[in-house]
């Protein structure tokens, strides 16, 4: 039986999906699997959504922050994998894989927020790569008060602001590694580019950020 490239992915399943995506994707880099995915079984490719359409849609999500935008990137990144997974060499893990797709889909279709200026939202407790340190500990202290909350809404929405205004080059890269948490290799993997030039965008991401983020 072979899978049709019409499909439909509801919010009910994306948010299954994004529940039980990380501790399901185990294992879905098996030959056999994988070969299941080229001979078009259908069978597999709803596997495939099962397991991968909660993060793809989390990434698209934060590059779009527009659910419905995000939804329809999520299902054009499975269309263009049915049509491309026969190309796939296994030269970088399948999750990569689909990253790449997936970006490459905003890309083509939002010229990465050159035609529509989108704000990005992302967790200030997120860790800056591989260290223990989170995006808002790279800020000025704020002081102890029963203002907190507000205080940290406010630092937050200076960081999709500042998020929004550094180069596009940076911001995928910072996304991807400070984020999704993808490790150099599967950043640049993801972005088709070689590790130092990572390596490069990301510090200069961060530093973009930092210079923005002074007054927070």
């Amino acid at each position: 039986m072979f899978f049709s490239e019409s499909i439909s992915i509801d919010d009910e399943d994306i948010g299954q999906a994004v529940l039980s995506a990380p501790a399901a994707a185990r294992g879905s880099d098996d030959p056999v699997f994988i070969e299941k995915l080229k001979a078009g079984e259908t069978a597999a490719f709803e596997t495939l959504v099962d397991l991968y359409s909660g993060d793809i849609y989390a990434l698209l999500y934060r590059l779009t922050e527009n659910a419905d935008d995000a939804r329809d990137l999520t299902q054009d990144t499975f269309l263009r994998v049915i049509r491309s997974i026969k190309g796939f060499r296994g030269q970088s893990e399948l999750r990569t894989w689909l990253y790449r797709i997936a970006i490459n889909e905003s890309r083509n279709r939002f010229r990465w927020w050159k035609r529509r200026r989108r704000h990005l939202t992302i967790s200030l407790d997120a860790t800056i790569g591989e260290s223990d340190t989170a995006i808002h500990e790279t800020m000025s202290d704020g002081s102890e008060s029963p203002e907190e909350a507000a205080l940290a809404r406010e630092r937050e929405q200076g960081l999709q602001e500042a998020l929004n205004e550094i180069p596009e080059i940076y911001r995928e890269a910072v996304v991807l590694r400070d984020v999704e948490g993808m490790s150099y290799e599967e950043t640049a993997a993801a972005l088709n580019i070689g590790i130092g030039t990572v390596k490069s965008r990301i510090s200069r991401g961060r530093e973009e950020l930092r210079k923005r983020l002074k007054g927070f």
